[in-house]
């Protein structure tokens, strides 16, 4: 038996496990959200049944060469398929979350098969310290090569299924070449080198359809036709067209839809823009599909905006896409505008700017990834970033959907030491949305309205303050770094609706 080839062996196996364990954790956050849940649960299950599959090895007594080839076609054969099965079965089931963690045990336990199967091959190789620090040596960088190639080459590149299928491909040529290189102690190399064929096959014409496949699944999860679907390195985004015209999705969150999406913009931007004492420079955090900076850029003092968005497939689509191009006024290539890609935190934190006004237009805080954008903290160092009379907003989730959850924005903003005025508005593809606009002190009106705005006038912008009682306050924590009780109140709020 050449040793270094098994070694290498141990390599790929142990890349194709862990690419098998982010496909899935990754999905389930795509199609469930609260990425930090749905990637804890998958983890501990997936970890779990390895050390099933570890302890039933022991089972295993005779033809152990033989079973191994025989464990990597079926982790090539489960693990290939995982992704187009799971997007299948959420779109056409209600059973998603069984099959989920059915799979995670699956491949869990056929992974944790593996690597003892395959020490008990090399065992009279090898003394017995050098094989287990050679074969634990490569399994551990077979998981740093996955763990760095997976967000910042596969998912951008080949998306999930594609990626599920090339790795099934690979367990499979493991489990062929694997019967070359055992061939001196298998029973029956013919058999399997022919199922292995058969199952390569499969996979490379199901790799072929990858496009096919995700365009299949997408087109069964949103209501109009895809127009555009590509991955970033930070998320899935999807543009749909349809009778209302177009929308933006990202991992499966709508972000706007073009028939309405001026009532929530002009809501967001205007209510600031006219209470602060300058506006001279504008920060917009986040909004990369740049239709905040539209309505910014309606005001003829304003001389310069820069916009913080940290994916730049979003930005790009923002300038490159010619109806979100259109829609936006082609406000990114404006000459007032400065785009940078990166961590909003990030930049206020090693930034020195003062800006006059500062429009915070986060996703929702859907997990502890953005919710730390809702903290003390950060709104403690947004505070020191506005100029004397600023005024700052903040997107601040629905009022009535999730109603401790925009009064917990409220209070947190307040113990943060704003002054802070919270107002909704009616977006009829979100429902009734909140904001909190906030100041170092009380902020009064300054300039009127820009003239051509479809929603907002004098009267409309008066009215956006007054809460029914069915939106009034409630009392909400103060959401912290270190307990991000806001994701909690969200998703058991929102959880309500869905």
């Amino acid at each position: 038996m050449n040793k270094t080839l098994l070694f290498l062996t141990v390599l790929v196996i142990a890349t194709c496990g862990l690419i098998y364990e982010l496909i899935v954790g990754t999905l389930a956050s795509y199609l469930l959200g609260d990425s930090i849940t749905q990637f804890s649960t998958v983890i501990g299950g997936y970890l779990f049944a390895m050390g099933i599959g570890s302890y039933l090895s022991r089972f295993v007594e005779r033809g152990v060469a033989q079973r191994f080839v025989e464990i990597e076609l079926a982790v090539a054969l489960f693990g290939g398929l995982c992704a187009p099965m799971l997007f299948l079965t959420f779109t056409l089931t209600s059973v998603f979350p069984v099959v989920l963690y059915g799979t995670v045990l699956l491949i869990g336990t056929l992974v944790g098969l593996e690597i003892p199967l395959l020490l008990r091959i090399l065992q009279d190789q090898l003394k017995f310290k050098d094989l287990v620090s050679q074969v634990l040596t490569f399994d551990y960088l077979g998981a740093l090569a996955a763990s760095v190639a997976f967000p910042l080459l596969l998912v951008p590149k080949l998306g999930l299924v594609r990626t599920s299928l090339l790795f099934g491909l690979l367990n499979a040529g493991v489990g062929l070449w694997s019967t070359w290189l055992l061939a001196p102690v298998l029973a029956n190399p013919v058999r399997l080198r022919i199922k292995a064929v058969a199952l390569c096959a499969g996979l490379l014409v199901c790799f072929a359809m990858g496009d096919r496949l995700t365009t299949f699944y997408e087109d069964q999860l949103y209501a109009d036709d895809v127009v555009h679907a590509t991955s970033s390195p930070y998320q899935r985004i999807i543009v749909t067209r349809g009778k209302r015209g177009f929308s933006l999705f990202l991992n499966g969150n709508l972000q706007f839809a073009s028939i309405d999406e001026y009532r929530y913009h002009e809501s967001l931007v205007h209510p600031a823009m006219v209470r602060a004492q300058k506006v001279e420079h504008v920060l917009i955090l986040g909004g990369g599909d740049g239709l905040a900076a539209r309505e910014v850029l309606r005001y003829p003092d304003v001389k310069s905006v820069t916009l913080v968005d940290l994916d730049p497939a979003i930005t790009g689509l923002a300038t490159n896409y010619p109806e979100l191009a259109a829609l936006n006024h082609h406000a990114m290539t404006h000459p007032k505008m400065r785009v940078i890609n990166t961590d909003a935190m990030q930049f206020l934190t090693e930034g020195a700017n003062a800006w006059d006004v500062v429009i915070v237009d986060f996703p929702d805080p859907n997990n502890f990834a953005l919710g730390k954008l809702y903290t003390t903290g950060f709104y403690k160092i947004l505070k020191r970033r506005l100029a004397p009379g600023g005024v700052a907003v903040i997107q601040s989730t629905s009022p009535l959907f999730a109603r401790r959850s925009f009064w917990c924005v409220e209070t947190t903003l307040k113990a943060a030491g704003f002054w802070t005025q919270p107002y909704h508005a009616l977006v009829p593809s979100f429902g009734e949305w909140g904001y909190v606009m906030v100041a170092q002190e009380p902020a009064s009106r300054h300039r009127p309205l820009p003239e051509g705005l479809a929603f907002l006038d004098e009267d409309t912008l008066e009215g956006l303050t007054r809460f029914s009682p069915d939106m009034a306050p409630l009392p909400a924590e103060v959401n912290r770094l270190n307990n991000q009780v806001l994701v909690h109140y969200y998703e058991e709020e929102w959880r309500r609706w869905n």
